[in-house]
Formats: structure tokens, sequence, C-alpha cells
């Protein structure tokens, strides 16, 4: 599930959004009113339920040949998403839908760019679409899906390597 050209996605688990304002999302450290969408490259990122904590690796410039084998593995694609176990069925189970959205006034925010924000009000381009199966999706991508009893190990390993990285909501992980 990814954008067509001139368009970001918005993932979301409720199908009824008609109209995307923007607002300052409580966990935001920007204090400007945006509506949030993503860009073809990050919209794995949130092939997930909203609350699920996710720990995100990939290959980029810098990343050595030692830490790529460490943390991705011998033999496996250049991308590695983690989970926990309870979160598993979730994935499993979760409706989640995206909204198609014109491009024309998203800017990329964040250094590097991590989503795409407006800060104008925007109407979707037609109907929410299912996005279907999230497992499915990441095995189409050739992102591995790690199930983990604990995120912040392997968090730890990453945001000391040099792999590219994302983590989201993980305030939710274990303790």
């Amino acid at each position: 599930m990814r954008p067509a050209p001139g368009e970001v996605l918005h993932f979301s688990e409720d199908p009824t959004i008609k109209h995307f304002a923007p607002h300052v999302a409580p966990t935001s450290r920007h204090s400007e009113a945006y509506v949030w969408a993503v860009g073809p490259d990050r919209c794995p990122d949130f092939w997930f339920p909203r609350a699920c904590p996710r720990a995100m690796a990939w290959v980029g410039p810098r990343t050595t040949e030692h830490d790529a084998a460490r943390i991705l593995g011998a033999g496996c694609g250049p991308r590695v998403h983690a989970i926990e176990y309870g979160w598993l069925k979730p994935i499993m189970n979760v409706r989640l839908y995206a909204y198609r959205l014109p491009a024309g006034t998203f800017k990329p925010i964040g250094d590097p760019p991590t989503a795409m924000v407006s800060t104008v009000p925007v109407t979707p381009l037609g109907p929410p679409e299912p996005v279907g199966d999230l497992l499915a999706l990441h095995e189409e991508a050739g992102i591995q899906l790690r199930v983990l009893d604990n995120l912040w190990p392997f968090w730890d390993e990453v945001i000391t390597s040099t792999l590219e990285f994302s983590g989201i909501r993980l305030r939710n992980a274990r303790r």
C-alpha cells in the first residue's frame, strides 16, 4: 500500500474521516498544527495498529556490512521491523485504512524527512481503502518482521549501529 504520484497517505483505524484539519498531536515535538501523512518510502512504518510499538531499521548510505549482518541477519533483506509478541494478534486482526491525500500542500518534516505535513485542511481524494493483511504487506515488500519478547535490547543495538532507524510508539513497549 503506497501512494500514487502526486499523493501521500494517511493511515488510520477510523474509516469515517471526511476531512483532515491541522492539529497539534498530544505526543508531537512540534508546536505547529499539522495534517500528517507519509510518502512511499515511509509507508511501511505505518503498516501496524496505531498504538503498536515498533522498532525499525534499514540499510542506509553509511551502514557497514558488519552492522547489516549483525542486526538484519545474513541473507536477509535491507529492512527489519520488530514488534513484541503481545502485538502479533492485533497486527493480524486490525482493520487499517489508507486515505489518499493530494500531495500539493504537503512538505517534508524532519532531518532526514520522516513524514509529510500540511498546515491547511485536506480533503481525501476518495473513500479510505482497506490496507488488508499487514503480514502479507511486509512479506511482499521484503521487510523482515521480527516478533520479540521485549523491544528494548533490539532498540539499544539499532540506535548504536550504523543502520538508519525509526521507533514509533515505543512508550507502549514493555519495560
